[in-house]
Parts: C-alpha cells; structure tokens; sequence
C-alpha cells in the first residue's frame, strides 16, 4: 500500500465518511475510490486526488505524504 491509500482511508475513518459517501462528495464513482484505498489503482489523476482532498477537507499534500 502506498501512503496515498493509507492517508485516503485515514482521513476518510476520521472523518467518519463512508466509500460510498465519499465517493459522491468527491464527484468520483465508488469503484475509483475502492481501487484507491486497496491500492488497485496505484496512478490516479491529480484531478482525482484534488477532488477526493477537497472532498476530505485536506490538502493534497496530507494525501500524497
């Protein structure tokens, strides 16, 4: 797992969010928030990741470290 699925399932648990509820904060379908997090989709767009940090209320960098 590399960190950005780490620190997407960390701060998705902390601020006790569903996948799903994520997924439709974030304006990104479910599946592309459960490959994240499994770490079956290892090069997501940055436009995904400024989309899930947005939706998350964190920055991209808290994601990507």
């Amino acid at each position: 797992m590399t960190s950005l699925n780490k620190n997407i399932k960390k701060f998705r648990k902390e601020s006790n969010v569903s996948q799903d509820k994520l997924s439709k904060l974030a304006n990104v379908s479910l599946n592309t928030i459960v490959k994240l997090e499994s770490g079956k989709s290892p090069n997501p767009t940055i436009e995904t990741i400024q989309k899930i940090s947005r939706a998350l209320g964190v920055s991209v960098n808290d994601l990507l470290k």
